[in-house]
């Protein structure tokens, strides 16, 4: 497993009516603690997409716990479980600044070819680069 938190304050935007975060916006959050853990393996999304690869989101599910309010701190908990093949999942956990579980998710990404828009494997440095990680 790897993995990595980071720490997002809710803006009074992101929030609903009734004061709570507006559930879309937890999308976002997990972006976040994504591309934050992608950068601490030492690859951005930017590296990636200069080596001519993108990575579309092809599926989403949270479970929602508990309401996150403005100007609370939300922790963004990001962690990759497996080595990835074209496809990689990240697994979340959202807390608050008292530690209440908030939500629960994942995401799936598939590593493409930004020209042909087709499927590839994941490129080998960054899957040598996670396994360094699963292995310490």
């Amino acid at each position: 497993m790897f993995s990595h938190s980071e720490t997002i304050r809710v803006r009074y935007g992101e929030t609903d009516q009734m004061g709570y975060v507006y559930y879309g916006n937890y999308a976002l959050y997990y972006e976040v603690g994504r591309v934050e853990l992608i950068r601490k393996l030492g690859v951005s999304y930017n590296d990636l997409e200069n080596q001519g690869i993108a990575l579309p989101v092809v599926a989403m599910e949270i479970k929602y716990l508990k309401p996150a309010k403005y100007d609370d701190l939300i922790t963004v908990n990001a962690s990759i479980l497996e080595i990835p093949t074209s496809k990689i999942t990240f697994h979340y956990e959202c807390t608050n600044q008292d530690g209440i579980l908030l939500n629960t998710g994942k995401v799936t990404l598939v590593f493409t070819d930004i020209t042909t828009r087709k499927p590839i494997r994941c490129p080998q440095k960054f899957e040598l680069l996670l396994r360094s990680q699963f292995n310490e």
